[in-house]
């Protein structure tokens, strides 16, 4: 990629981060570490990967994106905001008993293709949308988030094995691979890895990349895969990136920072933007 667009992603990147603080702090509660390990992610996808139309969103033809790790939806929703689905002040609806903007993806929220929540089952609906993209000679493509944890539930293997059998090449799988879940590392729970390698033995290509590189991150999603194979994109990633307290802090999982914590990850996610906007 161009480094000037690189560069302009990561700056879109940065005000997503505190954005998605933002909304965080407005709730009261929220998925901190997670939705900040996967910004980057959602910002190559939302800002250069989909074939979307924010005016359009439920465009038949549009490219699909499915949260299936669901909880990091301060992430996903400010992706949204900042794409056009919405405006960003619907954000102080997040959690908000008499909204529609829960703490788990709902497809009340425009833009949102998948209401998700219950890990590993959001990967089955990629799966169905990809199949069914295929049944009706669709030309979108389908791109599934899913969480290294989450890669513990059976059903996630259930469908990587079907999509294997069933040659769907328009199916990308995204892991977040931060390395930590709810109570502890992937090493101390149930380990997953080798992720790739498990991925492959179904029939899969797989790309790994530093999940916090845009540059890397657009090439291995935009690069042609065989005909036939669905691509596994293992993204490594630092749960709570951003934030230096926060980064790679089981606590950070869905822990809410006190006042002063509020305050100082501000002051650096405002420096992290203003690194950026220096840079371009």
């Amino acid at each position: 990629m161009e480094t000037e667009k690189v560069r302009e992603l990561m700056l879109t990147a940065a005000r997503m981060r505190k954005l998605a603080l933002s909304t965080i702090q407005t709730a009261g509660s929220g998925h901190i570490g997670g939705s900040f390990s996967s910004i980057e992610i959602l910002t190559a996808l939302y800002f250069d990967v989909l074939r979307i139309d924010p005016s359009r969103p439920t465009w038949a033809d549009r490219d699909r994106l499915v949260l299936s790790k669901g909880h990091c939806t301060p992430a996903l929703y400010s992706a949204l905001a900042m794409r056009g689905y919405f405006p960003v002040e619907r954000l102080k609806e997040f959690r908000r008993i008499d909204a529609y903007m829960s703490g788990h993806a709902e497809m009340h929220v425009p833009g949102v293709d998948m209401s998700t929540g219950s890990l590993g089952q959001g990967f089955s609906a990629a799966l169905g949308m990809a199949l069914a993209g295929k049944m009706f000679k669709s030309p979108y493509r389908v791109y599934a988030i899913l969480g290294d944890g989450e890669l513990e539930e059976g059903q996630v293997w259930e469908a990587a094995m079907a999509a294997g059998f069933h040659k769907l090449d328009n199916l990308v799988a995204i892991v977040d691979n931060n390395g930590l879940q709810l109570d502890g590392t992937l090493e101390q729970i149930m380990n997953p890895q080798p992720i790739d390698k498990k991925f492959e033995a179904f029939g899969w290509v797989t790309r790994t990349v530093d999940g916090h590189d845009i540059g890397r991150i657009v090439p291995a999603l935009r690069e042609e895969v065989p005909s036939g194979k669905p691509l596994a994109v293992i993204a490594g990633t630092v749960k709570g990136k951003g934030v230096s307290f926060m980064e790679n802090g089981v606590k950070w999982h869905g822990g809410h920072p006190t006042p002063a914590e509020f305050e100082r990850a501000f002051l650096e996610l405002d420096q992290a933007i203003a690194q950026w906007e220096g840079s371009i």
